[in-house]
Parts: C-alpha cells; structure tokens; sequence
C-alpha cells in the first residue's frame, strides 16, 4: 500500500474553480491562492445567508491511541460516499497545526484514498492562516510591553500580565521564560509564557467570531493584565483592537479545498481539543450548511473533548443544532483499550474486546445525553475478523445506535456507502432533542462539576487553592455565566492518560482556571496538561526533506 503522501501526490486535483462551482460558488466569490486553494469571499456569504440550511452531521471518536482510529480519514470518506449517493454534501475541517505536524501526531488530511489535497499546502503553511492568528497574538503582547516601558498610563502591575505570546510549533523551553533582560531601554524584567498558537485565545476567537463586527468586540475584550487595583486591562484599553483585525481580515475568511474525489471541503481555524475547544471556524460551518444538502464537520480528539466543546461551545454560541452524530472506533483500539500491547493487536482476542469496549460504551451514552442520534462505525483494518467486527455490531445495537463498517481508507467514497446510506436513514427516521449538557445559569464549579461526572465519569472535583481563587475571581468580574473549555489529556476519560478503558472511582484535579472574554468562555485546566506541548525524543520533522527536484517526503 502507498504512503498518504504518495497517494496525495499522485492524485489528478481539478482546478478549485470547478470545485467551487459543483457547490454553487461563482469564480467572482473566491479569492484564489494558486490553483488548488481559495478563500470564500464575504459576498458570497451575502449571497447565501438567507438559504435554508442542510443538515449537520458531526464525526467523533473514542479516546485516541496508539493503534489509531482514523476520524478525519472517516469524515473525508463519508463526504465522499455522499455524493456517490447524489447528496449535495461539504466537507468542514479544521487546519492542521504546524507542531504535531513535525512532532508525533502528524498532519490532518485525512489517510488513505480519503483525504484532502494538496496535502503538502494544507498541513504545512496553506494560506496562512496560522501565521496571521499568531501575529496578532504577539502584536498584542508586544503593545502591552510596550505600554508598561513607555510610562504605563494604564496603571498594570507586571505581576499580574497574563496575556502569553505564542508560536505554531512545538517548544518546551519556551513555556517558561524571562523577558526584558539587558538594560534600561529593553524593557521591564519579567516572567513570561509561550503557548502554541492552537491555544491562543485569538484562535479560539477567530473560530467562534460571526464576522468582522463581532471579531472586533471579542479582540477588543480580551484581558491581557490586571492593574494595581486588580482590575482588568484589555486589548481595547490598550488600542491594540484595529491593527490585531487588520492582521486578521484575510485569515477570517474561510479556504475551500477538494477530497481526492473532488468534494469541497472548507478547512479554516484549527483549535486543538485538549488544550482549546476543537472545532473550526462558525463561518465555515455556517457557510457548508447554506450551500449543501448535508455537512459533514468533526471535532478534535475523543468525544470527551472535541464532540462535549462542539454541543456545549460551538453549538450553544452559534446557535447549531446536530442532527447526527457518527462515532468512530477501531477494533485495534478497543483492545488496546482492553490491555492488549501495540505488537499484539493484529490478533484476534474477544476477550480483550469485551475489556476495552467500555470506552465505545461510556462515549455512546454521553452522546445520547445530548439528545442526539448517534451512529457507529468501525474504520476497517485488513486483521480485524468476522468475529470481531459482529461482536462490536451487537453491542452497538443493544445500546441503541446504528453500526457500519467503513473501508474508506482502502476505497475512498466507495468505501463509505455503507456508513453514508446508515447516516442517512438515521437523518430520516430517528428523533433528534438536542441540547447542550448544562445551563448558563450555573456556577463555574457546578459546569465543571458536571462535565467532570457525566461526560468523564469522575467521582468528584478536586481543586487546587489557586483555582479556587481563580474561580472566585472570575465569577467577581461577571464570567460566572461563561460556558467552561476544559483542558485535559485526551487518552483518557479521567485527567490520568494511563487510565484506560471507563475508569471509575477517581477525582478530577483542577488545577488552573482563566477567563478567555474575547472568545466567551472559562478555560480549565485539568492534571498535567500543558498548552505548550513539547517534541518527542525522535521527532517526525527527523524523517521529512524535499528532493531536488522540490518534492516533499517523509511527511506522512
């Protein structure tokens, strides 16, 4: 079998034009990036703001390992298999950050003869999107240094900036540093922080912003420091709110690219959803949904995480409604799930299955308490058995929810009808209810209690004395309304990665809590998770180059 990237880079690409055209997008509302790229334009969304919306399906998972599940290869593969079946359907992605890129978890394309293209472009700087978010970012923190150095009218303690600066890319010493060493004329010395730009609040704002009215009043609300009083200092006290949106007006516009079956996709904004909340860009979304008779978008990491962050952030902002919900497992990752080594996984072991279906079941149940419908598939390797596969088949039906195998990887859209023409019945037939987890009207410790319970399966909620504070804090200034973005591992249901399967009987660790004002919510954060991530001791980037010729390889 070939390498994703051959596969990418054999593919024959129609000119994106014609692509665009099939979902009724004219050459005059794109701006093209080359001929395999383009961004919608702002008069096509004026155009189509008044169609009646399709329907909205979202593809989630179970808890990643290292056997891999394969969720965008499905959400390319069902988009695939949709319009094998006539249906007018978009794909909506988010952009791959340049860190796992060149890190451990590689890109996000899709695999297989499921993916999207150029693949090279997409995962690597595409339209820049990610540069421009990260400009903005550290435009801002430079104008904040810059005020306390120049006289510091606004009164901000140094102690008390929280604002961090940020780059796309893996980089542990960068978490912790000192800034304004030297002289006099270099600024005040201070502690400072980095984060990737994927958790930068600014993402997070691009992604959930209607348009550029509302961009400008979420950056203009940011908190970057508390002043000697300890109250708030923000972008707008700074005046730092016009040239962050100048920075942001053509990363704020979706990009349309294709599948390797010539299916529009819209990739724009790339949040991670362990450490963000995991879904990309509203517009985006909103844009699929005028122009199709089915969307297909997917959340990050296990449902836990990005599927919890797309009903209880994404959906509640933007007013969305899920009509479905299709959840991807393996057979190799359930029993890695039930105490099977990686070497050992190409065995057939029912008992094991039996073990490590737990994490299907706890994520199944979490879904339906959404009121939505969900939909099981199982992405299809050449050692799954019989045996396997109709024992994941019963166990789904006895929970209420449809099952389909799914060989998109191997076949593409052909490889998907299976699954698609489930889905589709699914739309037909099965009753949808859906609301999000918890009212606003809840205190901040009674969301995260909730979450923590109902979605992780946590017996209680411990809290460090600094988040206890912080908590109080937020609430004190009116956040308390504030849906929470909870930052956790994502191999595990608990704040533990080792624990496996559906731990029970464990407590969930708080130990740092902050208000993101601009993007509307309260990020969490759970055990060790770091909102910087570091390489691991053999880096993917190891292993990638371009030929003389200017090919790249080694990226997948």
């Amino acid at each position: 079998m070939k390498t994703d990237i051959e596969i990418a880079q054999e593919a024959k690409m129609e000119h994106i034009g014609k692509v665009a055209s099939g979902a009724g997008i004219s050459e005059e509302e794109l701006e093209y990036y080359g001929k395999y790229k383009a961004k919608l334009s702002d008069e096509l969304w004026g155009r189509i703001r008044d169609n009646e919306d399709g329907k909205l399906v979202l593809v989630t998972a179970i808890n990643p390992t290292p056997a891999g599940e394969g969720k965008t290869t499905t959400t390319v593969g069902l988009g695939e298999a949709m319009a094998k079946l006539g249906k007018r359907a978009l794909i909506a992605l988010r952009e791959p950050s340049l860190g796992p890129c060149f890190g451990i978890k590689g890109g996000a394309a899709g695999g297989g003869y499921a993916q999207v293209v150029p693949m090279e472009d997409l995962n690597l700087h595409f339209t820049g999107d990610f540069h421009a978010i990260t400009s903005a970012n550290n435009l801002l923190a430079a104008m904040l240094d810059n005020h306390i150095q120049q006289g510091n009218e606004l009164g901000i303690d140094p102690r008390q900036v929280v604002w961090k600066r940020c780059v796309d890319m893996n980089d542990r010493v960068l978490r912790n540093i000192v800034v304004g060493l030297g002289n006099k004329m270099d600024g005040m010395v201070r502690e400072d922080h980095f984060v990737i730009t994927v958790a930068s609040e600014i993402m997070a704002i691009l992604c959930l912003a209607d348009d550029m009215a509302d961009l400008k009043r979420r950056l203009g609300r940011i908190i970057v420091a508390y002043n000697f009083s300890g109250d708030p200092v923000t972008a707008d006290d700074l005046k730092a709110t016009g040239a962050m949106a100048a920075l942001l007006k053509d990363a704020a516009k979706p990009n349309i690219i294709q599948t390797l079956e010539h299916t529009p996709a819209l990739v724009h904004g790339g949040p991670f959803a362990n450490i963000a909340h995991g879904c990309n860009s509203v517009r985006a979304t909103r844009m699929a949904l005028k122009l199709s008779d089915i969307t297909i978008t997917e959340a990050g990491f296990g449902a836990d995480l990005g599927a919890e962050k797309f009903f209880d952030i994404k959906c509640r902002m933007a007013g969305m409604k899920p009509d479905a919900v299709v959840l991807v497992a393996t057979v190799r990752a359930l029993k890695y799930n039930g105490g099977v080594a990686k070497s050992d996984l190409a065995k057939e072991n029912l008992d094991a299955l039996a073990k490590g279906i737990v994490n299907l079941e706890k994520h199944i149940e979490n879904i339906q308490k959404y009121g939505v419908p969900v939909v099981v598939t199982l992405n299809s390797f050449v050692t799954d058995t019989d045996a396997e596969n109709e024992f994941i088949r019963k166990f789904c039906e006895e929970k209420g929810c449809e099952f389909a195998l799914s060989e998109v990887w191997e076949k593409g859209g052909e490889g998907g009808i299976s699954l698609a023409e489930k889905v589709l019945e699914t739309l037909e037939k099965k009753e949808n209810h859906f609301q999000p987890l918890y009212e606003d009207s809840l205190s901040l410790k009674e969301k995260i209690g909730t979450v923590a319970k109902e979605i992780y399966g946590a017996r209680g909620v411990v809290y460090e004395p600094a988040a206890e504070k912080q908590i109080a804090k937020i609430e004190s200034m009116g956040f308390g309304s504030f849906p929470v973005c909870m930052a956790k591992n994502q191999y595990s249901l608990s704040d533990d990665a080792k624990k496996l399967g559906r731990p029970e009987n464990f407590d969930l660790h708080i130990r740092e809590a902050y208000v993101s004002a601009g993007a509307g919510f309260v990020v969490v954060l759970t055990g060790a998770v770091m909102t910087m991530p570091g390489l691991p001791k053999i880096p993917a980037a190891n292993g990638i180059d371009v030929t003389d010729e200017g090919r790249i390889t080694g990226l997948f």
